[in-house]
């Protein structure tokens, strides 16, 4: 513990004198903060701690109390101590706390006094160190216990360490995390890890706190039998355990019982339960561990888009209903704000239009403030949202949001790499870095790039516009083959990006190319769901399953509802959705079909220019799909033995043949 954290001044062993309520005692230990300057504001200090408190209870088992908070009216980072002999309540199952940490840490306190931070809450779960505060004599003596002047104990904490040569044990892995980031974290992978020492697991945690985290590898993950999530806020990442046995609990859960939760891991690996099946396509995982730029920047731009999908699916949608309620010249009628008839159906029209038209213009904002948030996580998403909107009101579009979510990004890591005196680091993540960075990125997007960026989109958006005959069939197989080469991986979502980033402004060029987009991607899993129906015994038992639903999604325009099918047979379902979703692309641009919502399927049907032309271009590339996997997938099977048992529908067995291109499955 670093000396300035705590001194005897901070240190009240009759806390219960002054303190009988939880409230009393952070009151009375922030006093004692305040008397030695390192607290400015009592009352605004205290209504921080109370705004965690609120969160969730800070009282853990073993008679420990542990209110903390991050405050922009603390000065430096700040430990009081409290022991109180009748106890006092912060919340935990088994009773008061005796013993009562207040934590204060300024507002973006760096890395290292949170590590000092944690190191404590870890510290905590040691016997040997809590009994040792419980029968020390004097204020100093706990001070310097505290700062690890003086040892708990001369004995190990933890046992000795597997002998070398022993056999492989279980393997999990597990993310702790918790509001703050401060104390429940580290405090839930110190009980996980000492549980696991105790079982004999091999374990690696993933502390996702405030001093920032190191990432589970791959690799790590990958070997892993079963995963613990123990958190309370989401966890960074999910899907990357997407097919692993998961206990998902509570932070408090992994302190008052990691043996349990490690026992619960590794009874679901014994029965075999796993997640959802919901983690990358087997295209986009092939990328998952490398740590190129390239990668990098794909998961940048992802993580941007995948932000900005839900506000294009709502406003899209939205402003499509307008049209289709009160007609094409909706986009004319007065404010609803200020013109409203409760029995018009043209002001609902005008009220759904008018919204959607507001939810769709923060499209490139948030484009633009979550691709540098993926960068250079919270503190880029001012400067990424001020670069987005100045995109917009540039006419810079789609490609100037991209450009301004890097640019910023950039620019918040470049400033993160400055040495800073300490006096300013509290300053740093609420003032400094979006000042500058803010500053900046509006300097290089309204000056330096992004005049020739909204110069290269509009250029774009005449070259859509002028599309006719061979060159729009041309684009509408390429859109094809992108939607479904990945199925809802990076090439997808670029193809459905360039699609919707046309919707800002529309024209009769991009409203083609967001039609023949969702049409081609509703192919895949129509097809998958039509192939499963007419030749159900070139399907295993559980691909027939997926079939059906595949239906649904497909008219709904879920391109993932491939995936089953791809993961098992990658090697003849996507070539054959490739070959589909080109020639749909081709059929729906070379028919003039137009769409002015981004997403839907065949529910927003009557919103779409030549409807009745697009249902064909949509079976046309159904049907060759289902054709060609079809046929694929009937190759293989007189090219050599069954891979099922028996004849017949239903005869295919669950099981992949070697050499077959398909990925086994274990049941």
């Amino acid at each position: 513990m670093s000396s300035a954290m705590i001194t005897a001044d901070l240190v009240d062993l009759e806390l219960d004198r002054s303190a009988d309520t939880k409230e009393a005692a952070a009151r009375a230990l922030a006093a004692r903060m305040v008397d030695l300057g390192r607290v400015t504001d009592l009352d605004g200090f205290l209504a921080d701690v109370a705004a965690r408190e609120a969160l969730m209870p800070t009282g853990l088992d073993g008679g420990i109390g542990i209110p903390h908070c991050r405050s922009a009216h603390v000065t430096e980072p700040t430990l009081a101590f409290g022991r109180s002999a009748n106890g006092i309540d912060f919340g935990a199952p088994d009773g008061p706390a005796d013993l009562v940490f207040l934590i204060a840490a300024p507002a973006g306190a760096d890395d290292a006094h949170l590590t000092i931070l944690s190191a404590l809450a870890r510290r905590l779960m040691n016997e040997e160190f809590t009994s040792a505060l419980r029968t020390a004599s004097d204020a100093e003596a706990v001070a310097a216990l505290i700062r690890g002047e003086q040892p708990e104990s001369t004995s190990e904490s933890l046992p000795e360490g597997e002998e070398a040569g022993a056999p492989v044990p279980f393997r999990v892995v597990a993310v702790t995390s918790c509001p703050t980031g401060i104390a429940h974290t580290y405090m839930a992978a110190e009980s996980l890890e000492r549980a696991a020492h105790e079982a004999g697991v091999e374990l690696t945690v993933e502390t996702q706190g405030s001093a920032g985290f190191t990432r589970l590898t791959p690799e790590t993950v990958a070997a892993a039998d079963a995963v613990i999530l123990a958190h309370d806020v989401p966890v960074r990442d999910k899907p990357r355990f997407a097919g692993k046995p998961t206990v998902d609990v509570g932070v408090k859960a992994a302190i008052g019982r990691p043996a349990e939760l490690l026992a619960e891991a590794r009874a679901k690996a014994a029965r075999g339960d796993v997640t959802a099946p919901a983690g990358p396509t087997p295209v986009e995982g092939a990328g998952d561990s490398g740590d190129s730029y390239g990668t990098k920047l794909r998961k940048w731009l992802m993580s941007g888009v995948s932000y900005m999908v839900p506000f294009v699916a709502a406003g899209g949608l939205l402003i499509a209903l307008g049209f289709a309620i009160g007609g094409w010249k909706i986009d004319k009628a007065p404010s609803v704000a200020e013109h409203f008839v409760w029995s018009d159906h043209t002001s609902w029209a005008a009220l759904l239009f008018q919204t959607g038209g507001l939810a769709f213009a923060f499209l490139v904002p948030v484009l633009a403030g979550y691709i540098a948030y993926g960068m250079a996580d919270r503190p880029g998403l001012v400067p990424g949202f001020v670069g987005g909107s100045v995109a917009v009101t540039i006419d810079a579009g789609f490609l100037g949001g991209l450009a301004a979510g890097l640019l910023a990004g950039a620019v918040v890591l470049a400033i993160q790499r400055v040495p800073i005196p300490a006096v300013l680091r509290g300053l740093m993540p609420v003032v400094v870095i979006p000042l500058i960075s803010a500053a900046v990125v509006g300097f290089l997007m309204f000056l330096v790039v992004g005049k020739p960026i909204a110069s290269l989109q509009s250029a774009l958006t005449d070259w859509l516009e002028g599309l006719t005959g061979t060159n729009a069939v041309i684009l509408g197989v390429v859109l094809g083959l992108m939607m479904c080469f990945d199925l809802g991986g990076p090439l997808n979502k670029v193809a459905y990006a360039f699609a919707v980033g046309g919707l800002a402004h529309p024209t009769d060029g991009s409203l083609k190319v967001m039609a023949a987009a969702m049409a081609a991607g509703m192919v895949p899993p129509l097809a998958m769901a039509l192939a499963t129906t007419v030749r159900g015994r070139l399907f295993t038992r559980a691909e027939r399953e997926n079939g059906k639903a595949a239906w649904f999604l497909g008219a709904s325009f879920i391109t993932e509802g491939a995936i089953p099918f791809a993961a098992v047979d990658p090697l003849r379902v996507i070539p054959a959705s490739m070959a589909g979703g080109a020639v749909t692309g081709a059929l729906s641009m070379a028919f003039g079909c137009t769409l002015r919502a981004p997403h839907g399927g065949v529910f927003v049907v009557p919103l779409i220019g030549q409807p009745l032309l697009y249902l064909v271009a949509i079976a046309a590339g159904v049907g060759v799909s289902t054709a060609a996997v079809v046929l694929l997938k009937g190759a293989r099977k007189s090219a050599g033995p069954e891979d099922g048992g028996g004849t017949g529908a239903g005869g295919a067995k669950d099981a992949a043949a070697p050499g077959d291109g398909r990925v086994p499955v274990v049941a």
